[in-house]
């Protein structure tokens, strides 16, 4: 009897054993398939390290992409070619949006008005420190190319005292709008709508002695948009391009003609 049980021991071991080395050996075999796949999605990225994405960079992406809490979309400088490369190393259908930056200021030259002659350091942050800038419209682009020093595309220029957004080279990261101390550069979905140039938040007769094209507040656009895309808060209508048509009464009914397509 202590023999059966003897045998049947070491036989229960041998197959504890087994079953330990079996799971070892596929621990080491997975890890080896996953740094695998994980060096593919790094070498993947473009490697521009911008945080755009919502991490510290391409490694940190890599591996939420890699284990599966970060979506394979959100790289903007790679955009869609990218993202498809991403979504073919896991296996997996992704939706496609292109993110681009807009500024929301024409306060140039000619529309602005100035408060005074500014020659100090060529930066908007160091221009914005003295009395909120040169510009009398508190929320303007100060032109001073904080932006264009940022942007790792060359998608940014200044026109006439204003930052202008080549969108075909723009990658949508949105370091220029983290970087311009006026907040008025926006990262939104690139497709055709409807357009309101302006950032200034006070009431229509100061907005628009300060500036020529200023938007006032006076919501004839929201009952022109039969979408509900248009919305006025803090005397400035925005149009959210998700739910914009391009349909353009917006533009028709804007008694300051600013709103574009």
């Amino acid at each position: 009897m202590n023999g059966i049980l003897i045998a049947i021991a070491i036989i229960g071991g041998i197959g504890l054993i087994g079953g330990i080395l079996l799971a070892v050996i596929s621990h080491f075999c997975n890890s080896g398939e996953e740094n695998e796949r994980l060096a593919e999605i790094r070498d993947a990225l473009p490697g521009a390290n911008c945080g755009a994405c919502g991490y510290a960079g391409c490694d940190s992406y890599a591996e939420a992409v890699e284990n599966g809490s970060a979506e394979p979309n959100l790289c903007a400088p790679g955009g869609k070619d990218t993202a498809l490369k991403l979504s073919e190393i896991l296996g997996v259908e992704i939706e496609l949006t292109q993110k681009v930056a807009r500024v929301n200021c024409n306060g140039c030259t000619e529309n602005a008005q100035t408060k005074y002659n500014y020659t100090g350091m060529q930066s908007c942050k160091a221009a914005a420190a003295l009395g909120g800038g040169m510009k009398s419209c508190d929320f303007a682009c100060l032109g001073l190319g904080d932006c264009v020093n940022a942007c790792e595309f060359g998608a940014i220029s200044i026109k006439d005292g204003v930052a202008v957004v080549d969108e075909d080279i723009c990658g949508g990261c949105g370091l220029c709008a983290k970087t311009c101390p006026k907040q008025v550069i926006s990262v939104v979905t690139k497709k055709k709508s409807a357009v309101i140039p302006c950032n200034n938040k006070q009431k229509g007769g100061v907005a628009r002695k300060n500036c020529k094209v200023a938007c006032i507040g006076c919501s004839a656009c929201v009952r022109a948009c039969e979408f509900g895309a248009v919305t006025v808060e803090n005397f400035l209508a925005t149009i959210d391009a998700d739910k914009c048509t391009a349909c353009g009464k917006c533009v028709d009914a804007c008694p300051q003609k600013i709103i574009v397509i």
